[in-house]
């Protein structure tokens, strides 16, 4: 899994050499781990430069109502925003920690201000802003 977590574009027969199995055991172990949703999907890991984004951060937000329509609503609303890759409800002090990726620091003013600073549920945001990722395992 380690090696098909670093590339999932590996193929069996090297992944097979890698893991000291015969090519037709492992594609078999590998297609059982997809079967069994082990191994939930593949995806590309995509160059943020390349794409525009300059800027990444990470915003916790508190809401101001905490009933199950307030978090559907808020729920429902990052999953309309692009700029949101990641959202999380947690516990502690606020309910959702969110990752946002944009272009620059305008953009995310512009985010922070227009997009999630409108939300009627919103009482708090606190912003993380990202200097740099010395290690970043997502795909």
């Amino acid at each position: 899994m380690r090696e098909l977590s670093a590339n999932g574009r590996i193929s069996n027969i090297d992944l097979a050499d890698r893991c000291g199995l015969s090519p037709s055991a492992c594609l078999r172990r590998v297609q059982e781990l997809e079967r069994r949703g082990v191994i939930a999907g593949y995806r590309a890991v995509l160059d943020r430069a390349a794409l525009g984004v300059g800027f990444v951060a990470y915003a916790t937000v508190g809401l101001n109502d905490h009933t199950k329509v307030s978090q559907q609503a808020f729920e429902r609303a990052m999953a309309r925003t692009p700029e949101v890759v990641e959202c999380h409800s947690i516990t502690g002090s606020v309910e959702y920690l969110l990752r946002i990726e944009v272009a620059d620091l305008p953009a995310y003013k512009h985010f922070h201000t227009d997009v999630v600073g409108v939300l009627p549920q919103v009482a708090a945001i606190t912003s993380y802003v990202v200097m740099g990722s010395p290690k970043d395992m997502r795909a």
